[in-house]
């Protein structure tokens, strides 16, 4: 018996919900891995706060793949265990499902190594399993391979109750990536040098799923952090004939803080210059690198003449990937982070105040830190609540922030 039940929040002018009518598609797995209904997906209709669906007929109890094919834009909540979540991983034939199921299994471990636990063997196991699985298209075993972000672990924390520790946070998520780049290091290896893609470069499907595969394992590899993983990201940086491979690289050289960065910056700016969007890529990889000195380096880059404070795209590119893309450092827990990411709204807030609301929108997620980052935010938020001559669009973004 499935028994699934709904509920919807309530919104202003609405505080009871009536019952939608949802269709769950659903599929039962059997141990074996294989759909035991013989339409292999069945659409249920929920019609009422809560109804019961009974199977007949089954060898064992099985394993329930819900909402498959997305059938209906809800937010499932459903308690699995680990078990459970690996079993779909390696075998749910919907593709949503699977990924989910990793996804699901990923941020428990994430927020369970925060805790000080060691990485999850079984979890690790089932990732390399899925990496090597050839029946699996490379593009799906790309997302499949991506393990959570910090600002989507630092919302898990606080929905389950707590406050976040942005410092612990990344912490934890490096060790994660660490613990994956080590455990799948023969499998990545493998698909690294399997995925290269031969001739010219083409931009269809097949090509770019290989190489979103090829990126994804040169950057757990990287995460391994030897010096060899190092030289590879390299070597594929120097061979790359297009920005699809060379980027990537690039990026995982400069987060890794490599000693091939600064020449390889040096090269991928020389070679793309001419490319305004690339050289956009090119300041937030630098941007986004988690380095003791990162918003040093992003002040650097302000007086770099491929920087244009006044053009929103390379604002967004430096100063906006800082904010919004490198949660350890522009949540330091001296409040720098803040007070430059404030400086530099001030200042363009009389000139642009569409795009200074907008990347204001980097402090909204606020409240959800611990209390020494709240404070040093909320100050930050009141100095530019009460700039002389603030725009009606900022002012608005951050008295809301405030209120």
């Amino acid at each position: 018996t499935l028994t699934l039940r709904q509920s919807t929040p309530p919104t202003p002018g609405q505080t009871t919900k009536a019952a939608l009518v949802i269709p769950v598609a659903v599929g039962l797995l059997g141990a074996n891995g294989g759909d035991l209904l013989p339409e292999g997906t069945r659409v249920l209709e929920l019609t009422g706060a809560e109804a019961c669906f009974s199977f007949d007929g089954l060898p064992g109890r099985p394993v329930p793949s819900l909402l498959r094919g997305f059938s209906a834009p809800v937010r499932l909540e459903r308690e699995t265990t680990d078990a459970e979540r690996a079993f779909l991983m390696a075998h749910d034939s919907d593709p949503f499902n699977r990924w989910e199921a990793g996804r699901a299994y990923a941020v428990d471990v994430a927020l369970r190594m925060l805790a000080g636990a060691a990485p999850d063997a079984a979890w690790l196991d089932a990732l390399d399993a899925l990496a090597g699985d050839e029946s699996l298209d490379p593009a799906f075993r790309a997302l499949a391979l991506e393990t959570p972000g910090e600002d989507e672990l630092a919302r898990e924390v606080f929905a389950r109750g707590a406050l976040a520790d942005p410092a612990a946070i990344h912490a934890a998520s490096r060790a994660l990536r660490r613990a994956a780049g080590a455990r799948l290091g023969a499998t990545l290896e493998r698909l690294h040098a399997a995925m290269a893609v031969p001739g010219p470069y083409s931009p269809d499907a097949e090509p770019a799923g290989r190489r979103a595969l090829r990126n994804r394992a040169l950057a757990l590899l990287v995460a391994r952090g030897t010096a060899a993983d190092l030289a590879r990201a390299a070597a594929q940086f120097d061979a790359a004939d297009n920005m699809s491979e060379q980027f990537p690289a690039l990026a995982a050289l400069v987060h890794a803080d490599a000693p091939q960065a600064a020449d390889a910056l040096a090269a991928f700016f020389d070679r793309w210059k001419d490319h305004p969007a690339v050289v956009d890529k090119w300041l937030t990889a630098q941007a986004t690198a988690p380095v003791a000195d990162a918003a040093a380096r992003v002040a650097a880059l302000t007086a770099h003449p491929a920087f244009d404070w006044l053009n929103p795209n390379k604002f967004r590119a430096l100063i906006g990937g800082f904010a919004s893309g490198n949660p350890s450092r522009f949540h330091a827990a001296d409040g720098s982070g803040y007070a430059f990411f404030a400086d530099w709204l001030l200042k363009l807030d009389p000139r642009n105040p569409q795009t200074t609301a907008r990347m204001a929108g980097a402090f909204e997620t606020w409240k959800i830190y611990d209390e020494d980052r709240q404070r040093l935010i909320r100050a930050q938020l009141e100095r530019i609540a009460s700039a002389p001559g603030l725009s009606k669009d900022t002012a608005d973004i951050v008295g809301r922030m405030l209120g």
